[in-house]
C-alpha cells in the first residue's frame, strides 16, 4: 500500500476518511454548544439530519457517476462540496444557513465514502484490497479518540467556528494527494462506440456478433434503469424522511402528525424498494440482517446524537467533558468488535444470531444507564461516561455479529448491492433518529416541557430499538437453520 505507484493515493483515502469521521465525532460533540450559539436548539435535529439525508444522495450519485466516467471527477467534486460546506457552516449568521451548510457537507461526505470503495477496487490489486479496507476503517478509531477533545477544546478557547473553517486545509491536502493518482481510471463510459473488424451483416458470424451486442446492450439498459431506479427511490426517501422531520417544525398537533405520517410513509415504501425483499419485516436471513442493521443504528446513534445535548443542558458539563461519552463508546465499540472476531474464530457462523443478542442486550443496559444519569440529578454525571462505555462494547459485538452473518449469506453477484443495503440502513436511521430526537425538543419546547422530558423520550425510543434488535437477532441465520 505504501510503495511508489500506491503511496500517495493511500495516504489520500486516508485523510478523506479520516476527516469524515473527524467531522462526524467532534460536530456531534459540540452540537449543543453550536445550537446555543445560534438559537437553535429549537430546531436541534436539523444539524444532524440533513447531513444524514444528504449523504443518502451524495452515496448514489457519488457511485452512479463513478461507475459512468471513473472515480476521479465524482471524488473531486465530493471534496470540493465537503470544503464548501464546512466554509458555509463556518461562517453562518443563522441556524438554517448553517443547517445548509451540513446539508452540503454530507453531500460531500456520502459521495467520499462511496468512492471510498470502488477507488479501492480499481486502483488497487488483489491481494491489497483487503488490506486497503482495513485501513479506511481504522481511520476512525484516532478521531473517535481525541475529535470530540479537540472540538471541544476549540470550542470553548477559540470559537465553534474554527472547526469548521480549518477542515479545508486538510481537505484541499487530501485532493492534491489522490486526484493525480486517479487521472488514469476511467469508468464504463469511457469506452469507444467503434464497430469491430467484420461486424458487418455479410461477415461470417455477423448474426451472433449482432445477437451478442444486441445482448450487451439490453444489460447495459437494464444496468442503467436499475441505477435510474435506484436514485429516483433514494431522492424519495430523502424527500419523505426531510418531510416527516420538518412536521415538528409546526407548534399545532394535527399539522405534525398528519405530515410526519405522510412523511413516514413515503420514506419506508422508498426504503423496501432499495433493500431486499421483506427487510422492512425482518424475514428470516438476509432481510432480518439488514433490518438488525438499522435497529442498532438507530438504538446507539440515536442515543450518542442526544448524550452531549444532555450532559451540558441537564448536568451542566463542559462540552469537553460530555465529548468524553462519545469517546467511550468509540472506543469500547472497537474492543466488542475485536471480542466478537476472536468469538467467531472459535465458534463459527453458528454463534452470530446470539452474540448479535448478548451485544444488543447490552446495548440497551448502556442506553438504561446514560438515560438515568442524564436524568436523574442524584446520579453522578460522569456515570453516563461508564454508562455509554457499556452501551460501544454491545453495539461492537451485535453490529460485528449480524453484518458478518448478511455478508455471508449475500449472493457472490449481489455483495455490492448487500453492502450499499447495509450502508443505507445505517445511514437512514440516523437521519430518523436525529430528526425524531429533534423533533421531540421541538414539541416539549412549543407544549411547555422541558428538555428532561424531551431526552426522555428520545431515550426511551432508542432503548425500544435496542430491544427490538434482541428480538431479531434469532431471525438472521440463514433460513435452511431455522
Amino acid at each position: 500500500m505504501w510503495d511508489h505507484g500506491h503511496r500517495a493515493l493511500s495516504l489520500g483515502l486516508l485523510i478523506s476518511v479520516g476527516l469524515v469521521a473527524f467531522e462526524a465525532m467532534g460536530v456531534v460533540a459540540i452540537m449543543p454548544h453550536i445550537a446555543r450559539r445560534l438559537d437553535g436548539l429549537e430546531s436541534y435535529g436539523w444539524g444532524l439530519s440533513a447531513l444524514m439525508l444528504a449523504s443518502i444522495l451524495g452515496a448514489v450519485v457519488a457511485g452512479t457517476a463513478g461507475d459512468r466516467v471513473g472515480p476521479r471527477r465524482p471524488l473531486a467534486v465530493a471534496l470540493g462540496l465537503l470544503a464548501a460546506g464546512c466554509v458555509v457552516a463556518g461562517v453562518a449568521p443563522t441556524w438554517w444557513v448553517f443547517v445548509v451548510g451540513r446539508f452540503v457537507q454530507g453531500l460531500g461526505v456520502g459521495a467520499i465514502m462511496g468512492l471510498a470503495y470502488l477507488v479501492i477496487g480499481r486502483a488497487y490489486p488483489d491481494h491489497l484490497q483487503a488490506r486497503m479496507v482495513a485501513l479506511t476503517s481504522s481511520a476512525w478509531t484516532l478521531p473517535a479518540l481525541i475529535g470530540p477533545v479537540i472540538a471541544g477544546t476549540l470550542a470553548d478557547r477559540l470559537s465553534w467556528r474554527s472547526l469548521f473553517l480549518l477542515l479545508p486545509i486538510p481537505t484541499m491536502l487530501a485532493a492534491l494527494l489522490t486526484l493525480p493518482a486517479l487521472r488514469a481510471l476511467g469508468g464504463s463510459g469511457d469506452s469507444g462506440g467503434s464497430t469491430a473488424p467484420g461486424a458487418s451483416g455479410d461477415a461470417p458470424g455477423a448474426g451472433t456478433s449482432q445477437a451478442g451486442a444486441a445482448d450487451t446492450a439490453g444489460e447495459a439498459g437494464n444496468t442503467k434503469g436499475r441505477r435510474l431506479r435506484d436514485l429516483a427511490a433514494s431522492l424519495v426517501l430523502a424527500l419523505g424522511m426531510g418531510l416527516m422531520i420538518a412536521a415538528f417544525e409546526f407548534s399545532s398537533l394535527v399539522p405534525v402528525l398528519l405530515l410526519a405520517s405522510v412523511g413516514a410513509v413515503v420514506a419506508v415504501l422508498s426504503y423496501r424498494a432499495l433493500t431486499p425483499a421483506g427487510t422492512t419485516r425482518a424475514r428470516r436471513g438476509l432481510p432480518a440482517g439488514i433490518a438488525m442493521r438499522w435497529l442498532l443504528a438507530g438504538a446507539y446513534f440515536g442515543a450518542d446524537t442526544f448524550l452531549p445535548l444532555g450532559l451540558t443542558e441537564l448536568r451542566g458539563l463542559s462540552t469537553v467533558e460530555a465529548g468524553l461519552g462519545l469517546s467511550a463508546g468509540a472506543l469500547t465499540w472497537v474492543a466488542g468488535s475485536a471480542l466478537q472476531a476472536r468469538w467467531d474464530d472459535r465458534h463459527g457462523a453458528r454463534l452470530r444470531p446470539t452474540h448479535s443478542a448478548v451485544g444488543s442486550a447490552v446495548l440497551f443496559l448502556g442506553i438504561a444507564i446514560l438515560a438515568g444519569t442524564v436524568l436523574i440529578d442524584a446520579v453522578p454525571p460522569l456515570v453516563a461516561v461508564l454508562g455509554w462505555a457499556i452501551g460501544g462494547f454491545g453495539m461492537g459485538i451485535a453490529y460485528n455479529a449480524a453484518s458478518a452473518a448478511v455478508l455471508a449469506q449475500a449472493p457472490t453477484d449481489q455483495q455490492g448491492r448487500t453492502g450499499a443495503a447495509l450502508q443505507l440502513s445505517q445511514t437512514s436511521a440516523i437521519a430518523a433518529l436525529s430528526g425524531l430526537g429533534g423533533g421531540a425538543v421541538a414539541l416539549t419546547h412549543n407544549h411547555g416541557a422541558g428538555m428532561g422530558t424531551a431526552l426522555g423520550m428520545t431515550f426511551g425510543l432508542t432503548a425500544l430499538l435496542a430491544l427490538a434488535a434482541v428480538a431479531v437477532s434469532s431471525r438472521i441465520k440463514p433460513p435452511t437453520e431455522g
